[in-house]
């Protein structure tokens, strides 16, 4: 196997644009590959651009009408039909919108191949993680489900064990639904509560289908306000646990950055500093638990589109790529003056927000008066049991 990480980006994946005003604009994704740049780690990673997931592929998880839907669309977006949730405030319809979305979906296709087939341990598509897309519907700025149709194409090439670990400030509802009713996946979501934030689903009680699918499903409702320390420790207290029993064969992560304190979509007050503490025990996880070390990492939500998500992703790519950047280290000036060109934004000067998480350790105690205990002790009562495991 590669000892190089393989970075999927195609300067086309910012055609993704939902228009003026949306909070998905594509500028964080060409900030992101620019500060990834600015740092050299595009030359201790393989950069590749894969195709665009045809419609085989994309049938693998996705209705053939909706994909239909999407293409009409595409070509007029007037026309869009909302009954698939295309041309909604959410998921505005725009030109070329299939193509943008495949191209996307087919980075972390791409992934998932060359992981598989040992050409690399890990790889990065920091465009995908648009995990909200359903079989038959887009949803929250996302249209086709890279992580799902990712999943999809490892089951196909034989994975009977995948793991998919999502630290989105939103439920990861979109790939739950898709593998519901199959073992083969265990799906962990960490999330802002239901009753605070869309989607308003991964209650802990979402375990899985009746049956094969029971436990599959593992969901963390996280109190809104959670901060650097409870979101550490719920992570550790319910992650590692259920990948040393699940072992799976691949370990696919999405980072959305919309944890963060500064983030204008959400209510958790996660710093960059415990994003990254996270992406590497993600890294961790996947050489101590996974065949070969085989970790697929996918981006997702974020919309502090410079400050935050450039960094954070910047961070997971130089982690994947056994390089890690330096939280203390000053952000290249040129970076810099292309934020300022690109945005009118003064951006970042160092790669963290100056702080330094610590957490308690889920051994060291559990305080029924503590919301963060009582979630994560919701989500042990819910499913450990159901995997053999102690509560």
């Amino acid at each position: 196997m590669s000892g190089r990480g393989l970075l999927m980006w195609d300067e086309a994946v910012t055609e993704y644009d939902f228009g003026d005003g949306h909070p998905m604009d594509p500028v964080r994704l060409a900030l992101t590959m620019e500060l990834v740049r600015a740092y050299g780690l595009d030359r201790v990673m393989d950069v590749v651009a894969a195709k665009p997931a045809g419609e085989s592929t994309l049938r693998l998880v996705h209705r053939e009408d909706f994909l239909a839907a999407v293409r009409a669309a595409s070509a007029e977006p007037r026309a869009a039909d909302q009954a698939y949730g295309l041309g909604t405030v959410d998921d505005p319809a725009f030109m070329g919108m299939h193509d943008a979305s495949a191209r996307i979906a087919g980075q972390s296709v791409g992934a998932a191949e060359a992981v598989w087939r040992g050409e690399t341990a890990h790889a990065v598509n920091f465009a995908g993680g648009l995990h909200h897309a359903m079989p038959g519907a887009a949803a929250g700025f996302c249209v086709y489900n890279d992580a799902s149709l990712a999943i999809a194409r490892l089951l196909e090439l034989g994975a009977e064990r995948v793991a998919y670990v999502d630290v989105d400030v939103h439920h990861g509802d979109g790939v739950q639904a898709t593998f519901w009713e199959d073992p083969r996946v265990l799906t962990i979501s960490l999330h802002e509560h239901p009753r605070t934030l869309f989607p308003g689903t991964g209650w802990p009680e979402e375990t899985g289908a009746d049956g094969p699918g029971e436990g599959g499903a593992v969901n963390v409702a996280l109190p809104a306000g959670t901060g650097d320390e409870g979101w550490l420790r719920a992570f550790h207290a319910v992650v590692p646990e259920l990948l040393a029993d699940f072992r799976p064969q691949v370990l696919v992560t999405q980072h959305g950055a919309d944890t963060h304190f500064e983030d204008p979509l959400a209510h958790l007050a996660v710093s960059l500093d415990a994003q990254r503490m996270v992406q590497e025990a993600c890294h961790e996880l996947a050489h101590a638990y996974a065949d070969q070390g085989r970790w697929i990492a996918l981006g997702g939500g974020g919309y502090a589109v410079v400050d935050v998500v450039p960094r954070s992703w910047t961070h997971l790519v130089g982690i994947a790529a056994h390089a890690p950047v330096d939280p203390e280290s000053l952000i290249p000036e040129e970076w810099r003056e292309q934020v300022y060109a690109r945005t009118r934004q003064t951006g970042p000067r160092r790669m963290t927000d100056g702080r330094s998480p610590a957490w308690r350790e889920w051994t060291a105690g559990y305080d029924p008066a503590d919301r963060l205990d009582q979630a994560v002790l919701a989500t042990r009562r819910a499913v450990f049991p159901l995997r053999g495991l102690l509560a």
